[in-house]
């Protein structure tokens, strides 16, 4: 195939995502034939589409020839990114600075305790729903667990949950027409939610300056960058950061996980027989969902990837969801295996920006399904599954579920 040929209509269209899902079939022809491929037709401003795991790898590593700043998304353009400043659109040696103020809170060691706490916050939900009828298994499961951790990490109370998971949404979804706020722009529900946040967590600092707690707020609070404070607005941006990316991945990956499995019942039913099979198979869930579409980097000089010469300040799109299917990696990329292994997905990324909290979701991901297999006897869809009208987050709105389970007494001990 001639390279030319290849449709990228598709290719970061949020309205494609909710409609098909990732353009999949897309992304192939790209590995297969023009894997560091020249995009000018998206409406965005021009870009590399990155789609070989190597390669996409390679740009990860190096952040020297490879910047986060100034362009995050293809959505945003150059210098117009997410109205706060994060890990994520930071390069080194800044990075590496505001990384080390909180890496340690997510060390395997560090979360030997929290994995207690989220196996209160997995029974406690799966016990709020009845034992058998029909619900929309993110409203009621999988957007629940995420939020209320990392609102339970931070320090915030209880009554300001439901907060937290309104303001992701809007964030995450703030070109999707359920989230948009009325009569406002994308921009703009971004941007008026932002604020929302940045007033409630001063708030939480203030309180935390006065009376210091054993909760992440506090961490945060007495981080120091030279000696000196964190600033102000770096500050409120870490919060921002840990509510929004603490929650999207484990949320979207639950979901489609267990949409996975209901589309794979022999994969289900080994699922549930075998829960030594537990870790593998949510490694296959993250490369399989691989709930961040991409995000972007800019070249810092002139260099050669993939046969492709990119000229400094070009930008280059990863996308994730295709390097998690190149067969040049996995077998048989194309079917859902709860038994692979190895698997070298990079659903949280790669390099010094993989994902902060990795190990936190992937905690998250072990416990919910390790719950829901041991007491779900019975599930299938009950409608059409909605995803979300984003081209970074692929995400699922509502999926409705008809479903059993086992009393909680009547479950197997994990």
């Amino acid at each position: 195939m001639d390279a030319s040929q290849i449709d990228l209509s598709g290719l970061v269209s949020g309205t494609r995502y909710a409609r098909d899902g990732y353009p999949y079939e897309t992304w192939k022809q790209l590995r297969d034939h023009s894997p560091v491929h020249w995009v000018e037709s998206t409406g965005s401003l021009p870009f590399w589409a990155v789609t070989r795991h190597a390669d996409i790898t390679e740009v990860s590593r190096n952040p020297a020839l490879y910047r986060n700043a100034p362009r995050l998304t293809v959505g945003s353009g150059r210098g117009a990114d997410l109205p706060v400043r994060m890990l994520l659109n930071m390069d080194p040696p800044e990075h590496h600075a505001y990384r080390r103020l909180v890496s340690p809170e997510f060390t395997p060691r560090s979360l030997r305790g929290l994995g207690e706490r989220v196996d209160r916050i997995a029974n406690s939900i799966l016990d709020s729903v009845p034992e058998e009828g029909e619900i929309d298994f993110v409203a009621e499961v999988s957007a629940k667990l995420p939020i209320w951790v990392i609102a339970d990490m931070l320090g915030v109370p209880k009554d300001d949950w439901s907060l937290l998971f309104d303001w992701t949404n809007r964030t995450v979804g703030a070109a999707d027409e359920e989230y948009m706020r009325a009569g406002m722009s994308a921009v703009d529900t971004m941007n008026t939610t932002g604020s929302e946040m940045f007033e409630y967590f001063e708030q939480l600092v203030e309180a935390r300056r006065k009376e210091p707690r054993d909760d992440l707020a506090t961490a945060l609070v007495r981080a120091r960058i030279d000696g000196e404070p964190m600033p102000r607005y770096e500050l409120l941006s870490y919060f921002f950061l840990l509510v929004v990316a603490g929650n999207e991945t484990t949320r979207n990956a639950t979901t489609g996980g267990l949409l996975a499995l209901l589309e794979n019942p022999d994969q289900l039913e080994r699922a549930r027989r075998d829960a030594e099979l537990n870790k593998p198979l949510v490694e296959e869930i993250l490369r399989w969902t691989s709930p961040v579409a991409h995000f972007c980097r800019t070249a810092a000089r002139d260099v050669e990837l993939g046969g492709q010469k990119i000229r400094a300040g070009e930008s280059l799109c990863l996308f994730y969801p295709s390097a998690n299917r190149d067969d040049r990696v996995f077998d048989a990329p194309d079917a859902f295996r709860i038994d692979r292994r190895p698997n070298r997905h990079i659903a949280f990324g790669v390099g010094e920006h993989v994902c902060l909290g990795a190990h936190v979701a992937r905690l998250e991901l072990q416990v919910i399904f390790r719950r829901l297999l041991e007491r779900l006897e019975h599930a299938a869809l009950e409608g059409p599954v909605e995803r979300l009208r984003s081209p970074v987050i692929g995400g699922i709105k509502h999926m409705p579920l008809r479903y059993r389970l086992r009393p909680a007494e009547a479950a197997p001990v994990g």
